[in-house]
């Protein structure tokens, strides 16, 4: 039961999916990710998220500290926790779910064998200047 004089807090505003995938990409360059690309799905229709954004790790302990590192500058900018997360055993790819922005963080034989920038050839793809 609310007390008196208070207000209910309003729901957050929904955060962009541009943002998201913003937040993303800076997380996979805190860590030195490579060959980071994004890729706009939201013209093709039936798609399910409107972002996929990737990038490769150089080994395991590579791959995981940027999913971490994705995790945490999502949570810290714009307070949101993945829906799903997959391959953190594994650590060959490790993808994380953010609903409208998917992150894929591959080693770089996984990349290149599910090719995933070749699956949609009628997005528009951005590929992120890595700063070194």
């Amino acid at each position: 039961m609310q007390k008196s004089g208070t207000r209910a807090k309003k729901p957050s505003k929904v955060t962009s999916s541009e943002a998201l995938s913003r937040a993303i990409v800076d997380g996979m360059m805190d860590k030195k990710a490579q060959e980071i690309v994004v890729i706009d799905l939201r013209s093709i229709k039936g798609t399910i998220a409107d972002f996929f954004v990737l990038c490769t790790g150089n080994s395991d302990t590579h791959v995981d500290a940027i999913s971490d590192s994705i995790e945490d500058m999502v949570y810290k900018t714009i307070r949101q926790e993945p829906w799903h997360r997959e391959g953190k055993q594994n650590r060959e790819w490790i993808l994380l779910d953010f609903v409208d922005v998917v992150a894929n963080v591959f080693k770089a034989g996984s990349r290149k064998f599910y090719s995933l920038e070749q699956l949609w050839g009628d997005a528009e793809i951005k590929w992120i200047e890595s700063e070194s």
